[in-house]
């Protein structure tokens, strides 16, 4: 009978142990089966949390092109949208005729270095001559064909050279660490001066802004009011000129806000550029009567 049992039990034992190792060499099998059928990467695109898998940077992203539109609304849309000073208005096929027939070269010099009312570079010199071509390019697109712009080409060619630069900039930059910490005490001092008279610089440019806080300087030679008041196109008055200020600057200053933002004469509403907020308008307004006085 003992042996009987001892049998039984040595046969269920071994069956068990059988049965183990099956379904041990299953779940083996379906784990390398699963292993064999799983991707071989993961999409993880720019702005999304993939954990350490990030997506590189697009090259479209490195700001090699101009924004020729945006350049043409903050500086030559003032006038070239609203006809100012005899203007060729923007996509008017009849008034770019004649200036289409001379090429896109002698319209983007004429841009460059000024013609008649127009000022050099729409009276913005902070402007590039790539970014005045690029400017050119959108506003005669409607009317006439645009060659291949050379701003392209020519950042691409910085872009190399800058590649090619960078290794030598490595190494004197390495050369130069030990003279710039030796100069680091000097520049705090200096800074410590810096900071008192930029405190000082801020209060007279809040004071010339209106206590708005807005560089009104800033926007006017950005925002296309340079354009005609610093040449006194259409009888506007010379940005500096106190005698033709004088009657304007006894209006008072929210009658000249009101004109600014609303338009008078031949000066369009926001001096033509409509994506200038009042305050904007009124920063610009500030600086121009303080320059005036």
């Amino acid at each position: 009978m003992k042996a009987k049992l001892i049998m039984s039990g040595l046969a269920a034992l071994g069956f068990m142990a059988g049965t183990s190792s099956v379904y041990a060499q299953d779940d083996a099998a379906r784990d390398a089966i699963a292993e064999r059928l799983a991707p071989v990467g993961q999409l993880c695109l720019q702005g999304q949390d993939c954990g350490t898998a990030a997506a590189p940077p697009s090259d479209s992203s490195s700001g090699g092109d101009i924004d020729g539109e945006g350049i043409y609304g903050n500086v030559c849309s003032a006038c070239h949208e609203s006809g100012a000073a005899g203007a060729p208005i923007r996509g008017d096929e009849e008034a770019w005729a004649e200036r289409a027939e001379q090429g896109f070269a002698t319209l983007l010099d004429h841009a460059i270095n000024g013609i008649g009312a127009m000022p050099a570079k729409g009276g913005n010199p902070n402007l590039s001559d790539e970014e005045v071509e690029a400017a050119v390019a959108y506003m005669v697109e409607p009317v006439m064909e645009v060659p291949e712009l050379s701003s392209g080409d020519e950042a691409a060619a910085d872009d190399e050279a800058s590649s090619d630069e960078g290794a030598t900039d490595e190494a004197a930059s390495e050369e130069t660490a030990a003279a710039e910490g030796e100069e680091a005490a000097t520049e705090e001092a200096m800074a410590a001066n810096d900071d008192a008279a930029s405190e000082e610089d801020a209060a007279a440019s809040e004071e010339a802004s209106g206590g708005s806080g807005l560089d009104g300087e800033a926007l006017y030679a950005s925002s296309g009011c340079v354009a005609c008041h610093a040449s006194g196109v259409a009888g506007s008055p010379k940005l500096g000129d106190s005698e033709a200020w004088a009657a304007r600057l006894e209006k008072g200053a929210d009658e000249l806000y009101v004109s600014a933002i609303n338009g008078i004469g031949a000066m369009p509403a926001k001096g033509g550029n409509p994506n200038l907020s009042d305050e904007e308008v009124m920063a610009v307004v500030d600086y121009m009567m303080a320059e005036a006085q």
